[in-house]
């Protein structure tokens, strides 16, 4: 009776054996790869939508302040230069003040804006642990009140108010696009490296 020829062992796998798979919102074995589970960096839209409803919940509440200075300054149909002026710069630094106020607060006590809460993003210090600090979080968004540009005269009027901000956004929305994998924007950077995750 013929024996089966031995089969040949099998070739021996790579040093260490197969890599385990990464922890959750830990660093992936293979480079380029984006980090799996949660928590793990935030990436554009979920930002951006988070950031959208913010910016909707922030404009409720300009737009009654908005239109009481326009009745209180506003009191015909032809104006002066002078209340020209006195409307766009009280408006411009109420909207530049309330906008950095909300993020600011909110970020360095729980971390999260009402936006945030709703697309479960987390934002961390530069650590990675903690909330941002007051400066930290006024750092990241002191974009958000470039609007006080209008109080330049005309150009600003008319231009600067709205053209920096969305200036600002484009940027930090390619920066933080392109940083794979961690997904910090310009913004964050400034602010020291902090960071937003996606915590659910």
């Amino acid at each position: 009776m013929t024996m089966p020829p031995e089969q040949p062992p099998p070739p021996p796998g790579p040093p260490g054996g197969t890599p385990p798979p990464p922890p959750a919102g830990g660093p992936s074995p293979y480079p380029g790869a984006a980090p799996a589970g949660v928590p793990r960096p935030a990436e554009l839209m979920p930002r951006f939508l988070a950031r959208l409803i913010d910016h909707i919940l922030v404009g409720v509440v300009f737009v009654p302040i908005y239109v009481v200075l326009n009745i209180i300054i506003y009191s015909g149909f032809r104006n002066s230069f002078g209340e020209h002026f006195i409307f766009y710069t009280l408006s411009a630094i109420l909207q530049a003040a309330i906008f950095v106020a909300y993020f600011a607060l909110l970020e360095s006590n729980r971390g999260q804006t009402v936006g945030k809460m709703a697309m479960k993003l987390r934002t961390y210090g530069p650590d990675g642990v903690s909330n941002p600090t007051m400066e930290q979080a006024v750092k990241r968004n002191i974009y958000a009140g470039l609007g006080v540009l209008s109080i330049i005269p005309i150009i600003g009027w008319f231009f600067l108010g709205w053209a920096a901000p969305l200036a600002a956004m484009v940027f930090i929305a390619i920066t933080l696009n392109n940083d794979q994998p961690n997904h910090q924007g310009w913004h964050d950077k400034f602010a020291g490296g902090t960071k937003v995750m996606q915590v659910g």
